[in-house]
């Protein structure tokens, strides 16, 4: 099995204010569906209104990003699944839920993870 991320930039949630109970119900039904298939990882979004930090090779800590880094937000779904075809198929239902695009990458193999 491999663990694929499922995501999408905030700036692409574009659905009129008054449907968000309905798409946060939507994307929490996927997800409780991956729950119940056994595929589900890990899920949530980036909290844009806590600033990131970067934490240096030697411990020091500095505000912002990697320099020319675009700061992540959004949403992010991590499921492990059996082929990228499969990754595909959950990302169109997220998809559908969210009202918005969703990007899917592949994480590379870990043994240990």
């Amino acid at each position: 099995m491999t663990k694929f991320l499922i995501s999408f930039p905030g700036e692409a949630m574009v659905f009129p204010k008054e449907d968000f109970e309905a798409v946060a119900e939507s994307a929490h039904a996927v997800i409780g569906e991956a729950k119940a298939a056994g595929v589900y990882v890990f899920s949530g979004g980036i909290d844009e209104d806590v600033d990131p930090v970067l934490v240096a090779g030697d411990g020091t800590v500095t505000g912002g990003t990697h320099r020319g880094h675009k700061v992540p937000n959004g949403g992010y779904t991590v499921l492990e699944l059996p082929s990228r075809e499969a990754a595909v198929k959950w990302a169109a239902k997220i998809a559908v839920a969210s009202r918005c695009s969703q990007e899917v990458r592949q994480f590379q193999y870990d043994p240990a993870s």
